[in-house]
């Protein structure tokens, strides 16, 4: 973990930009100079993997747990870059500036991709992206196959392909590789151009002091090349269909628990390769950012499995992981892994000694600490031990001013002025949360920039369990007011953050 700290969680794709999406150009260098100006130490971020319309633009339901989305491509560094000039961006669409419209962003930068990989079709100077498809060709030329054969498919799921494509056959692939050069090249320049953008935004916020905190989630979407590639370490039928899919089981919140569909790994098959699929995973994340989130962690000591055409979550059963095994192989490669275990929900104690023997840095929300009278609750700030987390909220929950309004009651209410010290506001209350998040014992504390904003409940961004509408919001231009940055500053140099 790094020292005692703070930082903002602001998702890429909802910086301002005049391009309908966030993106890694000069909005994104302008935030980490915000961070930098307020004494942050980190920026958090959700997964940067390609989205896909067919699951909601989530960047948790990726075709890639190693690419990077186009749609944050910068087009003003692709114009610096050589690849677009300035009369390409003389008719911008009149994008929403407060939500992510992906379909039109992805019809505008489409245009603008094609146009950079004509550019570079001609460029003779090509040793950067040779040595880019060289030192990536563990995931790139996968990857870039499998996109093209699913468009070349229209669109179908990967087990529908012909059997020859679906069951990878040499020939196939080959022919394949042969017949769409022209086409996986483009995927591949493209690729090329995000991680460049990437990691020149990385390098920079790391000379200024700010550290890159990404996410990732534990499973992958069955129609990804992670799994086209990799059958034998997930639990499959002979038609390559899932025998068995993720989710958890009947709780408080929900009555027949969740299905998520994702297909189960095969710990068996992984165990028998010291778990070359997940070290060489966490090694590419490792290299994009300097701390990584890991999404339903309790999943790496035992997973929920359900039988496949089941309608619910309900027959499930708990299926213990080779956890100590998988954790000292990792180690064996990383010595002290900057990893921060999503530990939220149902825990049980197999989960916490696992959390505690590896040292791995739990969570905590503020907002789950008040519902009930009891003032041992492990969510309220003075019982957060030290290696944690302390969030106001996360992407999943709604925004702390959007909570106070339509998730509190009374009696809720009476417990946080109480705790607070005295009745506030509804416009009060971001920043009193903020507070107590600062004053933590949590050696980092990560504040949702709606929070910083004082926003509601319409920028929120995500609603678990609806499909629709979600991972849109975008931050207005001109929002980070001096008042703010001076705020933000004076609470995290008063705390002992800074």
């Amino acid at each position: 973990m790094i020292k005692r700290g703070s930082g903002i969680l602001m998702h890429i794709t909802s910086l301002p930009s005049r391009f309908g999406i966030g993106d890694f150009g000069p909005e994104a260098y302008r935030f980490a100079d915000f961070l930098a100006d307020t004494r942050q130490s980190c920026w958090q971020i959700l997964p940067l993997t390609p989205t896909d319309p067919m699951h909601g633009n989530s960047p948790y339901s990726s075709a890639s747990s190693s690419a990077i989305s186009p749609w944050m491509l910068s087009p003003e560094l692709m114009i610096e870059g050589g690849y677009l000039s300035d009369s390409d961006l003389n008719s911008v669409p009149d994008f929403d500036i407060e939500k992510v419209d992906f379909q039109a962003v992805a019809e505008y930068k489409k245009t603008l991709l094609d146009r950079a990989f004509a550019h570079f079709q001609k460029n003779s100077h090509r040793a950067e992206y040779d040595r880019f498809c060289r030192d990536n060709v563990y995931w790139l030329d996968d990857f870039a196959l499998f996109m093209i054969l699913k468009r070349h498919f229209e669109g179908r799921a990967w087990n529908q392909w012909p059997v020859e494509f679906r069951d990878r056959h040499r020939d196939a692939l080959k022919k394949a590789e042969a017949e769409f050069k022209e086409k996986i090249e483009r995927e591949k320049f493209i690729q090329y151009l995000c991680y460049k953008q990437w990691f020149a935004l990385r390098k920079y916020c790391n000379e200024i002091g700010i550290q890159l905190f990404g996410d990732i989630p534990i499973y992958v979407n069955y129609d990804s090349v992670d799994v086209w590639s990799n059958p034998h370490i997930f639990k499959l039928n002979e038609d390559k269909t899932p025998t068995f899919v993720a989710g958890v089981p009947p709780d408080y919140f929900s009555e027949t628990g969740q299905l998520w569909g994702n297909p189960v790994y095969n710990w068996d098959v992984l165990k028998e390769s010291d778990y070359k699929w997940w070290i060489q995973r966490l090694r590419h994340n490792f290299r994009q950012f300097d701390i990584i989130r890991i999404d339903h962690f309790r999943g790496l000591v035992a997973y929920w499995e359900v039988a496949s055409g089941e309608e619910t979550a309900i027959n499930g059963k708990w299926v213990k992981v080779p956890v100590d095994d998988f954790f000292n192989t990792m180690l064996k490669h990383f010595f002290i892994p900057p990893i921060v275990a999503e530990d939220l929900g149902m825990i049980n104690a197999d989960v916490r000694e696992t959390l505690k023997k590896y040292s791995f840095p739990g969570m905590k929300v503020l907002m789950f600490g008040f519902g009930a009278d009891d003032p041992k609750h492990p969510y309220l700030p003075h019982n957060y031990e030290e290696n944690y987390v302390a969030y106001t909220a996360t992407h999943d929950n709604n925004t702390v001013r959007g909570w106070f309004d339509y998730e509190t009651d009374p009696e809720i209410r009476g417990r946080l002025f109480k705790y607070i010290g005295r009745e506030v506001s509804a416009d009060e209350i971001p920043w009193e949360m903020i507070r107590l998040a600062m004053a933590s014992r949590a050696k980092l504390a990560i504040f949702p920039m709606q929070d910083i904003l004082g926003l509601g409940e319409e920028t929120r961004m995500n609603r678990p369990a609806h499909g629709n509408g979600n991972w849109r919001w975008r931050m207005k231009p001109n929002s980070l007011a001096s008042d703010i940055k001076e705020k933000l500053a004076d609470l995290t140099y008063i705390y002992n953050r800074a």
